[in-house]
């Protein structure tokens, strides 16, 4: 009974959050990664993603969003550990408001390596993620970032 509860939240969650306005990406660069999409990803406000963190946990998610900055907020955090040596994380602006606010409860994480591809990035640059939740502690997002599409 549960599990049908859940799978009804999850596809009203998905209903509302299809009036997430969606744009065409105009540049695709693909990010070499380990992790392997199983499932199809979930199109998703980024605030709703933070709000809900435990239903998003181990699904793959996918917004649209305006880049911040790259930064290393939630590096080295034992109970989700990524490297500050292996990855960097970045931040998005909220985008239920209209000023500019970092999203800070979500902690996104790109490989160095990928990020070298993101180098001509601007604040305000506005971008689409695709990513899986793989913890929510301290009740926030954290969330391995499979591809980003740059979107003008």
């Amino acid at each position: 009974m549960k599990r049908i509860n859940r799978l009804i939240l999850l596809l009203l969650l998905g209903v509302f959050s299809l009036s997430v306005a969606t744009a065409e990406p105009q540049a695709v660069i693909e990010l070499n990664r380990d992790v392997v999409v199983k499932e199809a990803s979930v199109l998703v406000s980024p605030v709703d993603v933070v709000k809900n963190s435990s239903i998003y946990l181990n699904k793959t998610v996918k917004f649209n969003a305006r880049f911040d900055k790259f930064s290393t907020l939630g590096l080295d955090y034992p109970p989700a550990l990524r490297k500050a040596e292996e990855y960097i994380s970045f931040l998005i602006y909220r985008d239920d408001t209209s000023f500019d606010i970092p999203l800070s409860e979500m902690k996104l994480f790109m490989k160095r390596d990928d990020a070298q591809k993101f180098i001509d990035l601007k604040s305000k640059d506005k971008v689409q993620v695709s990513g899986k939740v793989f913890s929510n502690a301290l009740g926030d997002a954290w969330i391995d970032v499979i591809n980003m599409e740059i979107v003008k």
